[in-house]
């Protein structure tokens, strides 16, 4: 049996004509930029998750970059993330002439740790009266912004995260480009800080045809100056009130990603339920020790971007799962502080350990909508197979 990590085939196969509707339509119209699927997706998106403000970018990458320069995050600034995620978390902070200040992650949930945050800035950190700012003590940075990610599609623990920010007045833009739908505490995941950054890229619950992204925020004022942002800056036409990017979402990406909008719930459903299907076969299975499942909260809803377990034996697994006709990945082999690129930070693998151990443990297994009952339990054999013979060989 062939199992794909990710089977975009059979998903298309069920909105085909819906899709092609909607492009042509574009194309009849022959407005291709910042037209009025982009309008209609960003009303949809505002009033799915509702906030007032919601902005079609060029990509999740661009979200977060445009969220941190509305904010004033600039050369010589620090802003606080974790070091086990997508590289566009740091990159952006990075290419805004910012500095990463690293904080490790819960290992069960693997998002970022409330308590080493609030030991971050209580202890690594003091009050600067001149600057009227936080500063980071080793670095002499001003701490200008809290960037937590949502992975793999469950929340962090926004509460107390945002307990330690308010403490020192920072703003929180979160990293929810995994998790369009996932909620805490029934509140939709990017509404509950300062600015909600998402992608649409592809292999997402929700993924166009190529980039996209999108920033939401409960600040109105925010969302407008993201507004100007993606457009060069520019209110009205040609008239330029800052200096701003082009990073405007495509039209025709709005048009397929308002039709994938509404089959999205009916999508993380069914996700849910493949993630539930899988939990019951490893502990009937007796994999439960050997294996570990994903932790899904109880006051969260996890959406299921990824099945991610974690094994001692994962790379050995991976290519067992390979021979078998099974797709996995890894998110993600190499955790941001120990990248070549970030070397300049000082830090070593021992800086963050349980993102170290969760960069050589993870495994993500094959969770989209369209995964069948038949598929799941072939993945959870061969998971199983692998242990009686890895078993066998290490008598």
């Amino acid at each position: 049996m062939e199992v794909p990590l990710l089977d975009l085939k059979a998903q298309y196969a069920t909105i085909r004509e819906e899709v092609r509707a909607a492009v042509d339509e574009v194309f009849d119209s022959q407005r291709f930029i910042l037209g009025p699927h982009v309008a209609a997706l960003e009303a949809e998106t505002a009033r799915m998750c509702g906030v007032p403000a919601s902005v079609g970018v060029a990509s999740g990458t661009d979200a977060l970059l445009l969220s941190l320069k509305a904010l004033g995050v600039g050369p010589g600034d620090g802003v606080v993330t974790v070091p086990y995620t997508f590289f566009a978390t740091a990159g952006t902070i990075v290419n805004l002439g910012a500095r990463p200040l690293f904080v490790d992650i819960e290992p069960a949930g693997f998002n970022m740790d409330p308590a080493r945050l609030s030991g971050f800035l209580d202890r690594d950190c003091s009050w600067n009266s001149a600057l009227r700012a936080l500063v980071h003590t080793a670095t002499g940075s001003r701490i200008r912004a809290i960037v937590p990610v949502h992975l793999y599609g469950q929340c962090a623990s926004m509460d107390a995260i945002l307990d330690a920010a308010q403490r020192y007045q920072l703003p929180v833009v979160e990293d929810a480009c995994q998790a369009l739908g996932a909620t805490y505490r029934e509140q939709f995941a990017g509404t509950i800080g300062d600015a909600g950054c998402f992608s649409f890229f592809p292999s997402k619950n929700l993924g166009g045809a190529g980039d996209g992204g999108l920033v939401l925020s409960r600040n109105k004022e925010l969302g407008e100056k993201i507004r100007l942002l993606r457009n060069h800056g520019a209110q009205p036409k040609y008239y330029h009130s800052m200096v701003g990017f082009n990073s405007r979402l495509d039209e025709i990406q709005a048009a397929v990603l308002r039709v994938k909008l509404r089959h999205l719930d009916a999508w993380i459903e069914a996700r849910r339920q493949n993630a539930s299907g899988y939990d019951a076969a490893f502990r009937a299975s007796g994999l439960i020790g050997r294996i570990q499942i994903p932790l899904a909260l109880p006051d969260r809803r996890h959406i299921f971007h990824q099945y991610v377990i974690r094994c001692p034996q994962r790379n050995e697994l991976r290519v067992s799962l390979q021979k078998c006709g099974i797709g996995t990945e890894i998110y993600y082999p190499v955790p941001l502080h120990e990248q070549e690129c970030f070397r300049c930070l000082g830090h070593v693998p021992e800086d963050f350990p349980a993102s170290s151990e969760a960069a050589r443990q993870t495994l993500a297994l094959p969770i989209y909508a369209e995964l069948t009952g038949a598929q799941r339990d072939y993945v959870v054999g061969c998971i199983a197979a692998f242990y009686g013979s890895y078993t066998q060989r290490h008598k």
